[in-house]
C-alpha cells in the first residue's frame, strides 16, 4: 500500500470485497445445487471520528462500541485517534432466487433463505476474516467488530436486545442505507440482505449519505404510506408503532428454528418475510409504490 492514494485505497478495499463475493466458491449456500449466497455487494466507508458513532451511545446504548473503543480492544497496546480510522462496510444482497422462494410463503422461512441466514453469515464471516488479513499483509491493523470475543448482545430499555457492535448502523454511517418500519436496512439492492464490516488504521474518503435522516428509505417513515411489511408478519410483530422483538424473536428463534430443523436438517434461525415481497425487497422504494 506504500505510495497508493486515499482513492486507491477505497478501490483496492472495493474491488477485493466484489471479486471475492462474485468468484469465491466459498459464496455458498452449501445445497445440492451449491447455489449462491449473496448477489453483487455494495461497499462503503465512514471515517472513524464521524459524529453519528458518539450519538449512538444515547440512541442504540452506553455499551455500543465506537470505532475508536472497538479497535482498542482488538489492540489495546496502540493508541490510535479516531480519525486515523475507517469503517469499512458491506451490504450482501440475497439471490434473486432466494427472493422469489420467500415471497411465496406465509409462516415459515423456505430452504434457500433459512440456508443464507446460517450458511450465508458462515460467508460473511470469512468476508470479515478475509478483509483483515488482506490489510494486515499490506501492514494495516484491522478487527471485524462482530468477531471479538467480546462482542455480545446487550439488554437494552430502549430495544429490549442491541449489540456492542450493529453492522446496520455502520452501514447506515457508511451511506449504505436507512431504517425502515420492521428495523431492517433499506438499502440501494434492497433490504433482502446481510451486512458486515471491519473497521481499520487507514483514512479514506467517507462515502456520501445521499440521505439526512435515518428512515428517509422507508415509505412509512417518509410519506405515512406502505406499511406492506406490517401484513407479511406472521406473528403481528409488526405495526404502525414499529418492530416488537419480543414475538418476533420467539418466532424465528424458537418455532422457525425447530421448523428448519424438522424439515431442512440443520441447526439453523431465520425469517426473511418481512424482507420480501415489498417495495423495499430489492431497492429503494418509490412513492408510488406504497399506495
Amino acid at each position: 500500500m506504500t505510495g497508493r492514494n486515499s482513492k486507491d485505497k477505497a478501490t483496492w478495499i472495493t474491488e477485493l470485497i466484489r471479486d471475492w463475493v462474485n468468484t469465491s466458491p466459498e459464496n455458498t449456500l452449501q445445497n445440492k445445487a451449491n447455489d449462491r449466497a449473496w448477489d453483487y455487494p455494495l461497499v462503503g466507508f465512514s471515517r472513524g471520528d464521524d459524529p453519528y458513532w458518539e450519538s449512538f451511545k444515547e440512541h442504540v446504548g452506553p455499551f455500543h462500541w465506537t470505532p475508536a473503543e472497538a479497535f482498542m480492544i482488538a489492540f489495546p497496546n496502540g493508541n490510535v485517534s479516531p480519525e486515523r480510522l475507517t469503517v469499512i462496510s458491506w451490504v450482501l444482497p440475497q439471490m434473486k432466487q432466494t427472493k422469489m422462494d420467500t415471497r411465496k410463503e406465509k409462516m415459515y422461512p423456505p430452504e434457500s433463505w433459512a440456508r443464507g441466514r446460517y450458511y450465508g453469515e458462515v460467508v460473511n464471516d470469512k468476508l470479515r476474516k478475509l478483509v483483515v488479513e488482506e490489510l494486515a499483509k499490506a501492514g494495516i491493523r484491522a478487527v471485524a467488530p462482530s468477531l471479538h470475543p467480546k462482542w455480545s448482545r446487550m439488554a437494552s430499555d430502549k430495544f429490549v436486545f442491541a449489540s456492542k457492535w450493529s453492522e446496520r448502523h455502520a452501514a447506515f454511517v457508511s451511506g449504505l442505507g436507512t431504517f425502515g418500519l420492521s428495523d431492517g436496512l433499506i438499502t440501494p439492492r434492497g433490504k433482502a440482505m446481510r451486512v458486515g464490516s471491519v473497521i481499520a488504521e487507514i483514512r479514506i474518503p467517507a462515502t456520501p449519505r445521499p440521505y439526512t435522516g435515518h428512515q428517509d428509505y422507508c415509505l412509512w417513515f417518509s410519506h405515512g404510506t406502505c406499511k406492506k411489511c406490517v401484513g407479511r408478519c406472521p406473528v403481528k410483530a409488526l405495526s404502525e408503532k414499529g418492530h416488537d422483538k419480543i414475538p418476533c424473536s420467539k418466532h424465528v428463534h424458537e418455532t422457525c428454528k425447530g421448523y428448519i430443523v424438522e424439515h431442512f436438517g440443520f441447526e439453523g434461525y431465520a425469517c426473511g418475510l418481512c424482507q420480501t415481497g415489498v417495495p423495499c425487497e430489492s431497492k429503494i422504494p418509490t412513492p408510488k409504490e406504497g399506495e
